[in-house]
């Protein structure tokens, strides 16, 4: 007997993982699969941007302590969106991502 082809797979997760990404989904009006899809996304952004694996695990680090940390009554995402917007504003944000993708080609050049 053949399965019939799907657009969707089952996969197991963590379950701290998906109660995660279902508090995250609540204030945006995603469901969990969809938050989960949305991470995923990102991740694929900041490795085709050029962010290295420390830069990376340095920023989720630094957010789980934000996260853990919080003792105001704000909601966390919005505090999360204004370190984003400051860093935009400010051209940080841009100027971290060049800085990481030149320095990666300049690995890659050495490398070869």
């Amino acid at each position: 007997m053949s399965a019939s082809p799907s657009s969707f797979a089952s996969v197991k997760l963590p379950a701290g993982l998906v109660t995660q990404a279902r508090e995250a989904a609540t204030p945006m009006r995603r469901s969990v699969a969809g938050q989960i899809e949305y991470w995923a996304t990102l991740g694929r952004i900041a490795e085709a941007s050029g962010l290295t694996i420390t830069e990376a695990r340095e920023a989720i680090a630094l957010y789980d302590v934000r996260q853990t940390t919080t003792l105001s009554a704000a909601d966390p995402l919005d505090a999360i969106e204004a370190d984003f917007v400051a860093a935009e504003s400010t051209g940080r944000l841009a100027q971290a991502v060049r800085q990481t993708v030149q320095s990666n080609r300049r690995q890659v050049v050495k490398a070869a």
